[in-house]
């Protein structure tokens, strides 16, 4: 599905990913995991163009991303949501969800004018709020509206960083809920960053773990042992 092979990244002149390589397999939950600063949001920017990386190579379903914009790889099929949410606080949560559309129309050969009925069947709570602002809903409505909009664009893979930063137990659980259901019923292929690692067990299926901007262990979830926790993870 996606594929990256010996990426390196630079940020301001100081060196983030070290010959990084990460493949991702078609219809699984991948969770980057590791200490803050090994360079996984920088990560999950480089896959989706909002960073530019020094050399290496980054390609879903065999066709090179690198030299993309990352509205372009959007038509490819990929959803984003960003840690912390970016979503449009002047604009209505309709607005907010609209502005996915005409990407989605571009992919799909089609002119899209409605919003999916799937997103408010997952976030029946975005229905109800249609007509306010992004700016004056909840910390988590506003988490369920950044995923919404993306799920907009019918994706092929959805990539989340960390969702559930700064969110109420309840929508945390909402969110796992969905991810799953995705996941399980359209076969959506799940990238995320997560640092709470029940929730990552709960809903991932394999896990990589990053360290000084590499990634140092692969494997499936139920194989993320205490060893491997003490040594990448615990603080």
């Amino acid at each position: 599905m996606i594929s990256i092979k010996n990426v390196d990244q630079l940020y301001g002149g100081t060196q983030i990913l070290w010959g990084l390589d990460l493949d991702i397999v078609p219809g699984s939950i991948t969770c980057i995991m590791g200490r803050n600063g090994v360079g996984k949001t920088t990560l999950l920017k480089a896959i989706m163009g909002l960073l530019p990386i020094k050399s290496g190579e980054i390609s879903m379903e065999g066709q090179i991303l690198n030299k993309q914009s990352a509205e372009k790889r959007a038509y490819s099929g990929i959803g984003y949501v960003p840690q912390g949410r970016d979503i449009f606080p002047m604009l209505t949560v309709e607005e907010n969800l609209r502005i996915g559309l005409p990407v989605r129309g571009k992919r799909t050969q089609d002119s899209p004018k409605d919003i999916p009925e799937k997103i408010f069947e997952l976030f029946p709570v975005l229905k109800d709020m249609l007509h306010r602002r992004g700016g004056d809903l909840s910390g988590g409505q506003q988490q369920q509206l950044a995923i919404g909009r993306a799920l907009v664009l019918e994706p092929k893979v959805l990539i989340l960083d960390e969702p559930n930063e700064g969110i109420q137990p309840n929508i945390v659980k909402q969110i796992g809920d969905v991810i799953l259901k995705l996941n399980e019923e359209e076969g959506l292929t799940v990238i995320l960053v997560e640092q709470k690692l029940g929730f990552a067990r709960r809903v991932g299926k394999e896990f990589r773990l990053m360290e000084k901007g590499r990634v140092v262990a692969a494997d499936k979830m139920e194989n993320l042992d205490d060893d491997l926790i003490k040594q990448y993870l615990a603080v």
